[in-house]
């Protein structure tokens, strides 16, 4: 090495050495600076695993976060690929205070403890990803996956977050009679979800499912929070409201369906829908009329044309809604699923809409409460893949890094951690 290139590395060394030791905070800018949005999260999960205290600011550059400046800290998003700012105490107090003021819709929230996560999903391998479990993986969020054998032996409240997988708990096998009935994969998964059954003492497996929908609410009920997307959303509300009757046909638990089922519903005890109506048909690859379904008569929307908008709310006031919608990006380009939105005059009342297609009249991202817990619901399957299908090979996050439907999911990951705070009215 020439002594001309020692002398410039020397005097590197000094400037990081001098910005290190002025910096009292970094700052990981959430705005289109930032080079890896998901990978983000992590830190932040990361900085509250080692027992520091970390600020999500609210509405400023992104929803950026902040934490007291360590050298552990800045070499971890260096590993990562993770943009950051180093701050002075004076420069940090510029901000806070111009985030304070009551003609800015920003807010600081202060995150404490990582949320202990478990993913809701089948042991057994099936052929297609978790969008979900795939940015766990990615942004290096700890988790734990569950299915119903561990809720049913109540290891549940262990957790505080719960995610639920691509999923029936309806006891239909997802609806895929009508295609791959025949298939290995889906009688090696009837066959494991019959004997699992038999396992708790249920003779059919829509009864094990709703015991395990039931067990999944007395969690939220108790403070836990639930995250569900695709058709986890509306087969959980359906398995709820159909607690007093059998809406199954017969191949799928060997005996017909009630055939005054419709009367039977009871949607006082679904989280998010009423008043809908059930497609029991085995060969329609569909739940109910919850969801926006060109094939059963539904408007279709060209992919070009597919948008939804996040809602706007106010910071100081509405600090839960806006964690969840927290985005560099307001318009966020749509996806499919098997459940991919969710009609607006099925919704309750006192659901939160946070992000619609208005022009379709359709919501795409709903939350609510129940009890002392939460629950979020987001439709379509995968943020970066438009239309998946069953075989398609899983999404490669590493050339997503900025992807802002991901960002929506880990907004959700996060916000549990948050330190409550008194209600303004």
């Amino acid at each position: 090495m020439t002594l001309y290139r020692l002398r410039i590395r020397l005097v590197l060394s000094l400037i990081f050495l001098a910005s290190s030791l002025s910096a009292s905070r970094i700052l990981l800018p959430m705005d289109k600076i930032q080079k890896n949005h998901l990978k983000s999260y992590g830190i932040a999960y990361w900085v509250l695993d080692k027992n520091l205290q970390v600020e999500w600011l609210l509405n400023y550059r992104g929803g950026s976060f902040s934490f007291p400046f360590t050298e552990s800290i800045e070499k971890e998003c260096i590993i990562r690929g993770v943009s950051y700012e180093l701050i002075s105490e004076s420069d940090y107090a510029d901000i806070v205070a111009d985030i304070a003021r009551n003609d800015v819709n920003q807010e600081i929230i202060k995150l404490e403890v990582p949320p202990k996560v478990a993913i809701y999903s089948p042991k057994t391998k099936l052929p297609w990803d978790d969008a979900v479990t795939m940015v766990l993986t990615y942004a290096e969020i700890p988790y734990e996956v569950i299915y119903d054998q561990e809720i049913l032996s109540d290891k549940l409240p262990r957790y505080n977050w719960l995610h639920l997988h691509h999923e029936d708990f309806t006891g239909q096998y997802g609806k895929f009679y009508g295609a791959y009935h025949t298939v290995d994969w889906y009688q090696k998964d009837q066959e494991n979800m019959e004997s699992i059954a038999k396992e708790f003492g249920f003779d059919k497996v829509s009864k094990m499912k709703l015991a395990v929908t039931k067990r999944i609410k007395e969690f939220v009920i108790g403070g836990g929070f639930l995250f569900a997307m695709c058709s986890a959303t509306d087969s959980y509300d359906i398995a709820l409201a159909a607690e007093e009757t059998d809406i199954c046909e017969s191949v799928f638990d060997y005996d017909p369906l009630d055939p005054g089922y419709a009367n039977k519903m009871d949607f006082s005890q679904s989280l998010a829908f009423q008043n809908f109506q059930l497609y029991t048909n085995p060969m329609i690859y569909e739940y109910s009329d919850i969801d926006r379904n060109p094939a059963m008569g539904d408007p279709n929307i060209d992919e070009s044309e597919d948008y939804f908008l996040l809602f706007e709310f106010s910071a100081k006031w509405d600090h839960i809604p806006t964690i969840l919608t927290q985005n560099h990006e307001r318009i966020i380009k749509g996806f499919m699923g098997q459940t991919t939105a969710f009609k607006k005059n099925l919704i309750k009342n006192d659901v939160i809409v946070l992000a619609d297609n208005k022009s379709a009249n359709e919501a795409r991202y709903i939350h609510g409460t129940k009890g002392k817990g939460m629950w979020t619901f987001y439709g379509g399957h995968d943020p970066e893949d438009y239309q998946h299908y069953v075989y398609d090979p899983k999404t490669d996050l590493n050339l997503h890094p900025n992807s802002p439907g991901y960002r929506l999911i880990l907004n959700n990951v996060l916000f549990p951690a948050a330190k409550k705070k008194k209600q303004k009215t």
